[in-house]
């Protein structure tokens, strides 16, 4: 019998506890697990023969943090989650271990289920029948909207989190392993804060009375109300409404995103503040407008009047509250989508409470080696200023928090750097009250209020190169600067609006101004700096570097997650962030290597801001991804200068642009690669030199064992350059001979790098379970040949390599 009243269940996709194990549909349609025979085994284990793929993708954490001394289990949805093995978490204090994992229903599963229920309708109604029925219905539902799921997001694990009481709170990364490879690190959060976390239901409402009507029975999932208390650090996310698709553009449906709600008592006085973490646990997504889950925060009081709201705070995209408590009651803070989507990966934590919070700093930096006096604004903060002390930093961008009873505040950025130090001075708002400075010097001021301005005078010689930088966005000032230059008489030599940083990757507008020009005469000359939208304010504040050059660089390694076969060559993408005009080569190399790590075609080419290269690992398996180092050697103004590679990873943000995310480390994962008999390799190429309109060749040594269910092997460039195609690939004993043709109308002389060349082979399926194989052959990946380095060169000035 079943009883008139609601019933919550937990919503669950199909667990897949036992991994060597499928599913048919026996008699009546039940779902039968059966064992994989010894074949089929053999078929999954052929990676240990191949190159590794499938390696695991990790997409969104639930929650995406815990408390210090707490354990928390943490749902990781993704792709090719099934047989992960290791999990690893950077930092100190924090340990992961797997419990469980689970995948969406399939067609064939969600079939079987449709024909059970057909069976019981025909049988005499019961409530063990009804159970049974309602158990499929929801299942059924479930799997119709799973299906509008992407695949990088639809397979789950879950994971238990072991957070120790002395474990330092902020943003760590993990990873998870499988023999298939490394996955991508995701962000996960120590925090301070009680965690409360959002209870995912699907809620059953049967018929009326006590009827035993399938048709009449209810599934719903509402979204999260739930009662919370304060400080406290919820967790979430934005889940689509369990509801039928609506249709968006033609062949695009759209399920509406649901909107969480939190109740909590506040006192009278109290200043709250209420901080979202969304766009900063995933900070891009290729896959959705404006490329991530653009939360909005709304606050109600025991009415139900909407009392505060927010969309973003300042230029960031997650939005902040602070709200002074009129009376004592019952608040709601309420979040959701600015577009009312719900996506699996819309993740947020959301900070509640009498909390620090820093909205603006003074100066922006200091030198290096020095203390400087910080002035501090924002809420609930103890104090109104705080010492810097970068007597052993070098020159860099720091994070600076304030601390109230044990709480740490946000943290903003604190640059460091070692040229002179100064002040703007007041009045300075036109070339008549500009302010003297002598170079170099960094000046950090302030555009006090809306429509200022500030102007500074500097002399220069004739020919003498000038480099006028703003930092302001980019240490989290809302500055939207511009940069203008003239000489005494008014003229203007140089303006700049906004100059992108590739090393703020971050940042998706480049709001920070840059100039570098030659003064052409002897004399006075002015910096006007405002700001471009004519707004100001207290926090409004920035550091102008003026002087002369200093060529440098920085440098970024992507991946940071490297997936290799023993003995294998892989492809990584060094970028170089040039500063100042220096142009130089620079010579790549990984420092403190264990054995067998070797990196080929490690120089990016002079002018250049990228090369690709390959990353050969060496041919014993490694129980444990291992950490590298790459750094970078170039001679700078007659000195050599080395600079550490920054893992990062190469994000893209709402199908088309392109971000440096910055990982804290470069992991390489060695697993079971290729049988060949020999290391592939090209022999007897130095720099391959490729004439316009002619032919270059080259020899590659790929050699199979005998018994190798490979066949035929093939070569294809990888991302090549314009111009730069494979004429012909004719068989050698151990390897081929590779003819380059070289495009005369598209192909640029001039142009260095490396050549990458991938290997692919084909096999024949072999027979499982009793069924014939393929009549297709399939194409394998086999690996990476180590990079090739070429140049293109003009035709006649170099002949074609034999």
């Amino acid at each position: 019998m079943c009883e008139n009243r609601s019933l919550t269940v937990t919503a669950l996709t199909l667990t897949a506890r036992v991994r060597a194990v499928t599913f048919r549909a026996g008699p009546g349609g039940r779902l039968i697990r059966e064992r994989f025979s010894l074949l089929s085994i053999l078929v999954l284990t052929l990676p240990v023969l191949l190159h590794a793929q499938n390696a695991p993708h990790l997409a969104y954490a639930l929650p995406a943090g815990g408390r210090q001394g707490t354990t928390v289990e943490v749902k990781v949805g993704g792709q090719f989650l099934q047989n992960v093995t290791d999990e690893y978490v950077s930092g100190r204090g924090v340990l992961a271990t797997v419990v469980d994992s689970a995948r969406p229903m399939n067609g064939i599963e969600a079939t079987a289920l449709r024909d059970r229920m057909l069976e019981l309708q025909k049988q005499p109604i019961d409530a063990a029948v009804f159970r049974e029925m309602t158990d499929i219905r929801v299942k059924l539902l479930m799997f119709n909207s799973n299906r509008l799921i992407s695949p990088v997001l639809a397979e789950t694990l879950t994971l238990r989190v072991s957070i120790s009481p002395d474990a330092a709170p902020g943003r760590r990364e993990f990873r998870v392993a499988s023999p298939q490879g490394l996955s991508n690190p995701l962000v996960f959060c120590v925090g301070q804060l009680p965690e409360f976390s959002e209870k995912e239901t699907v809620t059953v409402i049967p018929p009326p009375g006590n009827q035993l009507n399938i048709n009449q029975l209810q599934v719903v999932e509402p979204a999260t109300d739930m009662a919370i208390t304060l400080p406290a650090m919820v967790n979430g996310r934005i889940k689509p409404r369990l509801a039928k698709p609506l249709q968006g553009r033609p062949g695009q449906p759209f399920t509406p995103g649901e909107a969480d709600r939190y109740r909590f008592q506040a006192r009278q006085g109290q200043q709250l503040v209420i901080a979202a973490s969304a766009r900063e646990l995933m900070p891009y997504l290729a896959d959705a407008v404006p490329g991530w889950f653009q939360a909005v925060l709304t606050l109600y009081d025991t009415a139900g009047k909407e009392v505060a709201y927010d969309d973003d705070y300042r230029f960031h995209p997650d939005p902040v509250l602070h709200y002074v408590v009129p009376q004592d009651g019952e608040y709601t803070v309420e979040i959701k989508d600015a577009l009312y989507r719900g996506r699996e990966d819309f993740v947020y934590r959301i900070a509640i409470g009498e909390l620090p919070f820093v909205t603006g700093i003074f100066p922006l930096g200091g030198r290096a080696g020095a203390r400087t006096e910080v002035e501090l604004s924002g809420w609930n903060l103890p104090v109104k200023r705080m010492t810097f002390d970068a007597k052993e930093k070098a020159p860099g961008i720091y994070p600076l928090a304030a601390q109230d009873r044990g709480f740490l505040s946000n943290s903003v950025p604190f640059q460091v750097e070692n040229l002179p130090e100064s002040l703007e001075k007041k009045p300075n708002s036109d070339a008549a009250t500009a302010q003297r400075v002598k170079l170099p010097v960094v000046l950090n001021g302030r555009i006090r209020r809306p429509g200022d301005g500030d102007v500074f005078r500097f002399e220069g010689r004739a020919g003498e190169t000038i480099v006028a930088e703003v930092y302001a966005r980019r240490l989290d000032s809302p500055l939207d600067s511009v940069l203008r230059l003239t000489d005494a008489a008014g003229r203007q030599l140089a303006f700049n609006d906004d100059f992108p940083d590739e090393g703020a990757g971050l940042e998706t507008h480049h709001a920070d101004s840059r100039i570098m020009v030659t003064l052409p005469a002897a004399g006075s000359y002015y910096l006007y700096l405002g700001d471009v939208q004519q707004k100001g304010g207290p926090e409004y504040a920035y550091r102008l570097r003026i002087g002369a050059p200093r060529p440098d660089f920085e440098l970024r390694v992507t991946p940071s997650a490297v997936n290799a076969g023993a003995g294998m060559s892989v492809p990584l993408a060094v970028h170089a962030l040039r500063r100042d005009g220096f142009s130089g080569a620079i010579a790549l190399a990984l420092k403190d290597a264990p054995r067998g790590f070797r990196l080929t075609g490690a120089v990016i080419p002079p002018g250049q801001n990228q090369v690709r290269l390959t990353l050969t690992a060496p041919p014993q398996l490694q129980r444990e991804p291992l950490e590298l180092v790459l750094e970078g050697r170039a001679t700078v103004d007659g000195r050599e200068v080395t600079r550490l590679a920054v893992p990062a990873e190469d994000m893209m943000q709402a199908f088309y642009y392109r971000h440096l995310v910055p990982a804290s480390e470069l992991r390489v994962a060695v697993r079971r690669g290729v049988a060949f008999r020999t290391p592939a390799r090209v022999t007897g190429v130095g720099i391959q030199k490729i004439p316009t309109g002619e032919t270059a060749r080259l020899r590659a040594e790929v050699s199979l064992p005998p018994a190798s269910p490979i066949g035929k092997v093939q070569y294809e460039l990888n991302d090549p350059p314009e111009g730069i195609t494979i004429d012909e690939v004719s068989p050698v004993p151990g390897g081929a001979e590779i003819v380059l043709r070289c495009d005369r109308a598209k192909a640029k002389p001039g142009l260095q790098g490396n050549l990458i060349i991938d290997i692919s082979g084909e096999r024949t399926p072999p027979a499982a379970n009793g069924r014939p194989a393929a009549a297709t052959r399939q194409r394998v990946s086999l690996g990476t040949l180590p990079a090739v380095p070429f140049e293109i060169v003009k035709s006649g000035t170099q002949p074609p390599s034999q």
